[in-house]
């Protein structure tokens, strides 16, 4: 990390993560409205649909269809027209989500270096105020979504957003992320040091990392 003055994260799987599972909050809410499905299958159903997902914008109508084709062939009548609201909803709820145990050790040392601190984020409008909930969103000069401004990593354009938001040279600049496409190589494509954040301990090349703790 030479000459880096400000780091920037991504948020889902760097910072924080659905909790206890994608699953048990659908399962939650599902059958409150007569849908018993295992947590276990409905995690694994929304992972076959979030891959298999498409010019995805991070839209309330992008979640809506995702969630109705995490459902598919589970309901008779699908969840957009019964309990996505509710669902969505849910999501913006801070026990929803768990917060890494290496990110505010990683974030206080960081600000006590006195490296700037941001946020480059593919989500939607509840991000800010699920930031601010959980206790995160004062750490960081700047908040960048993807939502907000219309372009997705690993676009250039949230990048070079960030980065002119920033004011410092892009080689002065790390991203931090856990997506190899859309924060390694979307961070690197603009100019900026980068580190792909691999929890599951497969680190097997030099721009990988396994914990936000190898930062400081």
């Amino acid at each position: 990390m030479d000459d880096v003055k400000a780091i920037t994260f991504d948020v889902g799987g760097t910072l924080i993560e659905p909790w206890p599972s994608v699953g048990h909050v659908y399962e939650e809410v599902a059958s409150r409205h007569g849908v018993r499905i295992k947590p276990e299958e409905l995690t694994r159903r929304f992972a076959v649909a979030w891959n298999r997902k498409e010019n995805f914008s991070y839209t309330k109508a992008d979640w809506a269809a995702l969630v109705d084709d995490t459902f598919i062939g589970l309901t008779t009548i699908l969840p957009s027209q019964s309990f996505f609201e509710e669902l969505y909803l849910r999501f913006s709820e801070p026990d929803c989500w768990h917060m890494y145990r290496d990110v505010i050790p990683t974030l206080t040392t960081l600000n006590e270096r006195g490296v700037r601190l941001a946020v480059i984020s593919n989500w939607d409008i509840r991000l800010r105020p699920l930031l601010e909930v959980i206790g995160l969103a004062d750490w960081f000069e700047s908040i960048h979504v993807s939502s907000e401004i219309g372009e997705t990593k690993p676009s250039l354009g949230i990048f070079r957003t960030a980065i002119n938001s920033i004011g410092l040279p892009s080689s002065q600049i790390l991203h931090v992320g856990d997506s190899e496409l859309e924060d390694y190589q979307g961070a690197q494509a603009a100019g900026m040091q980068t580190r792909w954040l691999c929890r599951n301990g497969n680190v097997s090349e030099d721009y990988t990392i396994n914990s936000l703790v190898s930062l400081t």
